[in-house]
């Protein structure tokens, strides 16, 4: 079982995906200790923080799909050509 790299299209959908994701996590994490420290969510960056993942996360799962197409043709493509 011989393992196919990622090319360079898969590479940046698996950085972006993984970005994301990483600064929704920082988001949830900061409204909890938002939350906890008793903030006034009503004005400064707080809104667009409270929104972020509520926009990110379903862009993941997006993403992901795609990820998901793209490698599998490209990995059916590779096999038929090999084979």
């Amino acid at each position: 079982n011989t393992r196919v790299p990622l090319n360079r299209i898969e590479r940046i959908l698996a950085f972006v995906i993984a970005s994301v994701v990483g600064v929704s996590i920082i988001a949830i994490v900061a409204i909890f200790i938002g939350r906890a420290v008793n903030a006034d969510f009503t004005g400064g960056a707080w809104p667009a923080v409270a929104v972020l993942p509520l926009i990110s996360l379903p862009l993941v799962i997006v993403l992901l799909i795609v990820f998901l197409i793209i490698s599998v043709t490209r990995r059916a493509r590779l096999a038929r050509d090999a084979g």
